[in-house]
C-alpha cells in the first residue's frame, strides 16, 4: 500500500462520501475509489460499506482506521524530524483566514514571519469562519483564525489573539432608545446576521433564547463590513463588533441598543495531534511576541 491511498482511505472515513474526499484532495472521484479498492484487495478486507447515503466504515474498517492514523502521523513525523535536523523552517505554511480577522495583525504576523522564516512560504484562504475551522480539522489547511463566543473544540490547540464586544445596533432613530429595549417590536424587525455557527450568529441566538424571541426576517450576511452598511441604510439591526461600532458611532451611522456579548475572541487554531510540527510552533511563538508586544 502507498501513503497516498492511506491518505485517501483516512479522507473517505472522515468524509463519509467520495465526492467530499476527492474535493479535499483534489483527486477526481474515479482515483479516490480506485484507491480503496485497492487497498481492500491488498488486504483482503472489505473496509466501507456503499450505501445511497455515501460510505461507511465496516467493522474490519473501524479496526483498520486507528493504524492507518498511526501510520500517517509516524510519516508526517519522518519529515517533521527531517527539518529540525537540518535547522532552518522551510515550506508552504496554508493558513485559514476567517471573515473578521483583522487585517493590520495578520499584516504584522506575516512581516515578522518573512523576517525570521524567509523560506517559509504561506498560502492562504479567506473563507468563512466555519469553513476554515472544517478545513483545519479535515488538514486540508494547517492552521487558522477564527472568532469564537463560546468555548472552542477540545480537538483544537488555540491562542487567544485578541477579545472584543459584540454590539446590537440600527440606524439612528430606527429604534426608541430613550425607553428600554422592547424585544417583541425588535422581533418584528428584520435582522441582519450571519449564520448560527458563527461568532456572532452565536450571540444572536443567545439574544433569542435570553429573551424568548424569534425574529420574523433574518437576512443571512457573513462580511461585517455589508452588515454595517446595511444597518446603516436602515435596512434592519444587527450585530457588530467593537471596532467597527466606534468608527459607525464616531461617524453617525449607528446607534447601540445594547451589548449582545462581553468578551467574544479571536482564535489562532491547529488540530492538538499536530501542534508539535515546527511550522506551527514557529507561528505560534511569533503570536505570542506580538501579543505580549502589544
Amino acid at each position: 500500500m502507498e501513503i497516498h491511498q492511506l491518505k485517501t482511505f483516512l479522507a473517505v472515513a472522515r468524509e463519509g462520501s467520495i465526492t467530499r474526499a476527492s474535493d479535499q484532495l483534489c483527486l477526481s472521484q474515479p482515483a479516490v475509489s480506485a484507491h480503496i479498492k485497492a487497498i481492500e484487495e491488498t488486504l483482503g478486507l472489505t473496509l466501507f460499506d456503499r450505501t445511497p447515503q455515501g460510505m461507511c466504515l465496516t467493522s474490519d474498517g473501524r479496526m483498520i482506521l486507528p493504524q492507518v492514523e498511526m501510520t500517517l502521523n509516524a510519516h508526517r513525523e519522518i519529515f517533521e524530524q527531517a527539518t529540525r535536523i537540518k535547522g532552518q523552517l522551510s515550506g508552504n505554511f496554508r493558513l485559514g483566514i476567517g471573515c473578521q480577522t483583522a487585517p493590520e495583525m495578520l499584516g504584522e504576523l506575516l512581516t515578522r514571519l518573512a523576517d525570521r522564516h524567509p523560506d517559509i512560504t504561506v498560502s492562504l484562504t479567506h473563507s468563512s469562519s466555519a469553513d476554515v475551522i472544517q478545513a483545519v480539522r479535515n488538514e486540508t489547511l494547517d492552521a487558522g483564525f477564527y472568532s469564537e463566543a463560546g468555548e472552542s473544540d477540545p480537538v483544537f490547540d488555540t491562542t487567544e489573539v485578541e477579545r472584543f464586544g459584540i454590539y446590537l445596533t440600527a440606524a439612528p432613530g430606527m429604534v426608541d432608545l430613550s425607553q428600554p429595549a422592547d424585544w417583541q417590536q425588535l422581533a418584528a424587525l428584520p435582522w441582519i446576521c450571519p449564520a448560527s455557527s458563527t461568532c456572532c450568529g452565536r450571540a444572536a441566538e443567545a439574544l433569542f433564547d435570553k429573551y424568548q424571541i424569534r425574529p420574523a426576517k433574518m437576512i443571512s450576511v457573513d462580511r461585517e463590513a455589508v452588515t454595517k452598511n446595511l444597518i446603516a441604510g436602515g435596512v434592519g439591526i444587527g450585530l457588530l463588533h467593537t471596532d467597527t461600532v466606534r468608527q459607525a458611532q464616531l461617524s453617525g451611522e449607528i446607534e447601540v441598543i445594547c451589548e449582545a456579548h462581553k468578551a467574544a475572541r479571536v482564535l489562532f487554531f491547529t488540530l492538538k495531534n499536530r501542534a508539535g510540527h515546527p511550522l506551527l510552533k514557529a507561528m505560534n511563538t511569533l503570536l505570542c511576541e506580538m501579543i505580549a508586544h502589544h
